[in-house]
C-alpha cells in the first residue's frame, strides 16, 4: 500500500506537526513526491529536507496560513508555477478551542471554520477539475470521532468536522465515475499537538500515535472506502452512540468535558 502514489506528487496540507508529518512520512517511504504547506516554514524545510534524504523523492514547501481566504488559491497558483500534477490532496490542517463558546474568542472561532471547512472545500474545489480530466486522482479529508456528534465545550470544532465528514461521503459518491476516491480519516484522541493547542490536553485519553492514524487513513482511500475510524474502540464508540439518544450523547459529552470552576 505504500507504493500506492510511488512517482505521483501529493499536497499535504497542516504538514509540519502531527498526522501531517506521520502522512507525509509514509508517503514519501512509498516513493510519493510531496509538496508540504503549513505555516511554520522552519519545521516544513526540516522535514522536507529528511524526507529527500532518507526516501529520495522530491519535495517542494510552501508557507501558507489557511485561516486566511486567499492561501488555497496561493497553494494551487504554486503547484501550477512549477508544473506539478497533484494526484493525492490531502485536507489535514485543522485546529480545534477547547472552553464554553461565549468565552472563546470569535476571531478564533472564525479561523476554525475557515481552516476546517472553508480551506478544505476550496482546496478540494480548485485540484478536482484536474483530476477529472486526467481520470485519476485521491482525496483525503481529516475529520474526526468528533464528526459523529455534538460535542459541548468544542461544539464549533465538532461541527466543522460533521462538515467534513458528510462533504467527503458525498463527493466519494459524486467522483466514482471518474475514477476519483475521496475518504475522510476519523481519528480519536492522536499523540500530536493538537490537544495543547487547543486547551484540552487533560482530556487526553488512550491516544493512538500518528503514524497509526496516518496508515490507517492512506490504507482506507487505497481501498476505496468513503470514510474510516481509527481504532475499533472508536469505531464502536460512535457507532455505538446510534443506538441511544442524540441527547442523551450529548449530555455524557458535556459531563466529560465541562471545564472545571475556576
Amino acid at each position: 500500500m505504500q507504493a500506492e502514489w510511488n512517482g505521483k506528487w501529493a499536497l499535504v496540507t497542516g504538514a509540519s506537526a502531527g498526522i501531517g508529518v506521520a502522512l507525509a512520512n509514509e508517503l514519501a517511504a512509498g516513493g510519493t513526491n510531496l509538496v508540504l504547506t503549513a505555516r511554520r516554514k522552519d519545521r516544513l524545510e526540516e522535514l522536507a529536507a529528511s524526507l529527500r534524504s532518507q526516501h529520495k523523492v522530491k519535495t517542494e514547501v510552501f508557507v501558507a496560513d489557511l485561516a486566511e481566504a486567499g492561501a488555497p488559491e496561493k497553494i494551487f497558483a504554486f503547484t501550477k508555477e512549477k508544473g506539478l500534477d497533484i494526484d493525492l490532496l490531502i485536507n489535514n490542517a485543522g485546529f480545534g478551542q477547547f472552553g464554553e463558546f461565549p468565552s472563546v474568542e470569535i476571531q478564533r472561532l472564525l479561523d476554525m471554520v475557515q481552516v476546517n471547512c472553508h480551506a478544505v472545500v476550496h482546496l478540494t474545489r480548485l485540484y478536482l477539475p484536474e483530476m477529472i480530466a486526467r481520470h485519476r486522482g485521491d482525496v483525503l479529508i481529516l475529520a474526526s470521532t468528533a464528526s459523529f456528534q455534538a460535542v459541548p465545550y468544542i461544539s464549533t470544532y465538532a461541527a466543522t468536522k460533521a462538515f467534513d465528514l458528510l462533504f467527503a461521503e458525498g463527493l466519494a459518491e459524486e467522483m466514482k465515475p471518474y475514477g476519483i476516491r475521496v475518504c475522510a480519516l476519523c481519528p480519536g484522541s492522536t499523540e500530536t499537538e493538537f490537544h495543547v493547542v487547543a486547551g484540552q490536553d487533560k482530556f487526553i485519553r488512550k491516544a493512538e500515535t500518528a503514524e497509526k492514524v496516518a496508515h490507517t487513513g492512506l490504507k482506507a482511500l487505497a481501498a476505496g472506502k468513503s470514510y474510516v475510524i481509527s481504532g475499533l474502540g472508536n469505531y464502536l464508540g460512535a457507532h455505538g452512540e446510534r443506538l441511544v439518544p442524540r441527547r442523551f450523547v450529548t449530555k455524557i459529552a458535556a459531563g466529560m468535558f465541562k471545564p472545571e470552576k475556576k
